[in-house]
């Protein structure tokens, strides 16, 4: 079965879609499926405002319909609502070709924390682009509530994993010997809808470590000189900073699931959170976090929770069980479609682009 992934969010970005669709790719084609990633790389560019790192691809459509023409996938997922989204859920729609999105992003949320355009607005725009896909995945049972209520239909869960080889009981990272114990992580992007002053604000005893980078990074750092800052940290290394954490605070009230608390979990660190879609979905209160109102009181009733038993719990969350609801979720196109897409597939169109089995890092194109 050959499966096309569109998606705006691709390497060099560090984020939870990265993660994700990098991860689902990897557990396809471990089970034998042609994965083939459409992403901006290689593709004329422009930074996205107020995320210079991110690129949005300028004018994919020419470039989506080769690959498309050349894989003559047997599904399409359209996992982002950038131009290459935008581009591939137009040549579906031009050619008849059913095809599934992701709802990963709480856009009109971000949006409205930097400039003031009504979510009412952004929601009707995502309305319109996710309900020409045959179905919509939603990665919990609060976000597929919350966009029933606000009109979107055909719903499915896709739930989401972590990879337990990595994260797990390991030693603490060499940086953080020495840091008055507790040792408070938090990890992701330092931007403004992260809520992150929620959490650097609180005067806690012990030790706030921030694992990431992201535009609020120079006016975080200056604001809280007393908070250690990390940049971004990938692979093993960031296990061995999760791990070495008493608690994992994860103030963000924006964010559709938030991978990085059962990758905490798996190395036996509790979470502290608002009580949130996203947190409400990952975390057993009491058991592997808790969830308060007020996030101090989150963090210092977190500490004194079962490692063992934050690790235990985490197992459930397999790639391997996420990917199934992945392919459950597909929508075939039939064989008549699919053959009148153009049969070109020369080894120059394809190489640049096909996720292969035998590349260095899990799920990397």
């Amino acid at each position: 079965m050959r499966i096309a992934l569109a998606s705006d969010a691709w390497a060099p970005q560090t984020n939870g879609v990265v993660t994700t669709l990098k991860a689902t790719a990897d557990t396809l084609m471990a089970q034998g499926y042609e994965v083939r990633v459409i992403s901006p790389q290689g593709l004329r560019s422009i930074a996205c405002p107020s995320y210079p790192e991110i690129r949005l691809a300028v004018a994919p459509g020419a470039h989506v319909a080769r690959q498309l023409q050349a894989l003559r996938p047997h599904a399409i997922h359209v996992a982002t609502e950038g131009p290459v989204g935008l581009a591939v859920r137009g040549y579906c729609r031009a050619h008849g070709l059913p095809f599934t999105t992701s709802y990963h992003t709480r856009y009109p949320e971000y949006l409205r924390a930097r400039w003031p355009l009504p979510l009412a607005a952004s929601y009707a725009w995502l309305r319109h682009f996710h309900g020409a896909a045959a179905r919509t995945f939603v990665s919990s049972a609060s976000l597929e509530s919350q966009l029933a209520q606000r009109g979107f239909a055909h719903l499915h869960r896709w739930r989401r994993g972590v990879d337990l080889r990595r994260f797990r009981n390991l030693a603490p990272h060499p940086e953080l010997a020495g840091l008055p114990r507790p040792i408070i992580a938090c990890v992701g992007r330092l931007a403004v809808e992260k809520n992150l002053h929620a959490f650097l604000g609180l005067p806690l005893p012990g030790s706030k470590v921030m694992i990431g980078d992201g535009p609020q990074r120079a006016a975080l750092a200056r604001r809280y000189p007393q908070a250690f800052f990390t940049g971004y940290r990938f692979g093993d290394e960031l296990a061995s900073l999760l791990a070495g954490a008493d608690v994992l605070a994860f103030p963000s009230l924006t964010d559709t699931f938030g991978l990085v608390m059962i990758e905490a979990l798996a190395c036996g660190v509790p979470v502290a959170a608002f009580p949130v879609p996203g947190p409400i979905d990952v975390i057993e209160q009491g058991v592997t976090g808790v969830l308060h109102t007020d996030l101090a009181i989150a963090i210092t009733s977190a500490l004194g929770l079962d490692r063992a038993v934050c690790a235990r719990r985490a197992a459930a969350f397999s790639w391997e069980a996420a990917t199934a609801q992945f392919l459950a979720g597909l929508a075939p196109i039939p064989r008549a479609l699919r053959a009148t897409l153009a049969v070109r597939r020369s080894s120059a169109m394809i190489a640049p682009v096909v996720a292969r089995r035998q590349t260095s890092d899990a799920g990397d194109v």
